[in-house]
């Protein structure tokens, strides 16, 4: 069915709104050089990165972006802050019609492009707005949010230009407890599934990223919700432990959590973590088909 390029209302340059405060999340505002830079490391076979905002507020213990916030509070003040690029808007919109067609881009890479802030800012949408308006890129979005759904229509009106679209929603276990622990300020699993499955129906291709795949209380529920979202693109990673393909690793604490939900010594977590992670990993594999892992994984999906 061919997809009808939609009326978009003229884009501005402004901000959607401009809060210093969002619950316990500091706002900052700052300028940057460029909004799309190139893609390299884990992501080095796309073209472009771009990451709206600095820091996210969501907080996750397990997070590595942490080491490239450039913060020298990172460690003790991540989740409490993030950074809006407010120029970011402006940036993009030089980049002359056309000259993204084809260009494979991922957002993002060291922060989530629909955290809290975007519901009062709305950058991402703004950034969205100009790639359908002028350009037909081979986007891959990456986040942990439904509020993604929000923004269908301009997905749809990029891959009506001729681009693609792939909606790569992250979800790592089935158990709430575990969720809340490693990701308190993340939205819950099953309203992630629910945006992911809404996606998925609407035509938008999508994945489900368990990355890292934390503890699993039962793997062939777990396996059943996923492919009850109609999604069958998966890609799993255990923690990052600081090998020259991730850069940084998993960051101390969620260690330490971890350890402590395993039973084990802090310095066996790895180790105990890694056996979990295989057992897991083997049973959603038999009952989900292909599941994607590392480099391979996160490759270009068009």
């Amino acid at each position: 069915m061919t997809k009808q390029l939609g009326l978009l209302p003229e884009a501005s340059d402004d901000l959607k709104a401009r809060p210093d405060q969002i619950g316990k999340t500091e706002v900052g505002y700052r300028e940057v050089k460029a909004i799309l830079n190139k893609a390299s490391g884990f992501l080095s076979e796309y073209d472009f990165s771009l990451n709206p905002y600095a820091g996210c507020s969501f907080g996750c213990t397990y997070c590595y972006a942490i080491r490239f916030s450039g913060r020298s509070d990172a460690e003790t003040s991540w989740g409490q802050w993030v950074d809006v690029k407010e120029n970011a808007i402006a940036l993009l919109r030089k980049i002359p019609a056309g000259k993204l067609d084809g260009k494979r881009m991922y957002m993002s890479s060291v922060t989530d492009p629909y955290q809290t802030v975007e519901r009062r800012v709305q950058l991402t949408r703004a950034l969205l707005e100009i790639l359908a308006e002028k350009h037909a890129p081979l986007l891959v979005v990456q986040t942990r949010s439904p509020d993604v759904a929000r923004d269908l229509d301009l997905f749809s009106n990029i891959e009506a230009r001729g681009g693609r679209v792939q909606v790569n929603m992250t979800v790592t276990t089935d158990d709430e407890e575990v969720r809340r622990v490693f990701e308190p300020g993340c939205p819950s699993n099953s309203v992630r599934l629910k945006s992911i499955t809404h996606l998925q129906e609407a035509g938008i291709q999508s994945c489900i990223t368990m990355t890292p795949l934390l503890l699993v209380q039962d793997a062939g529920r777990f396996a059943a919700q996923l492919s009850d979202t109609g999604v069958s693109r998966f890609i799993s990673q255990s923690f990052h432990s600081g090998n020259a393909e991730f850069v940084a690793g998993t960051r101390q604490v969620a260690m330490d959590l971890m350890a402590e939900k395993l039973g084990c010594r802090s310095g066996d977590v790895i180790k105990e973590h890694q056996r979990h992670y295989n057992m897991i990993r083997s049973e959603l594999v038999q009952r989900l088909g292909h599941v994607g892992e590392g480099r391979e994984g996160f490759s270009p999906p068009f």
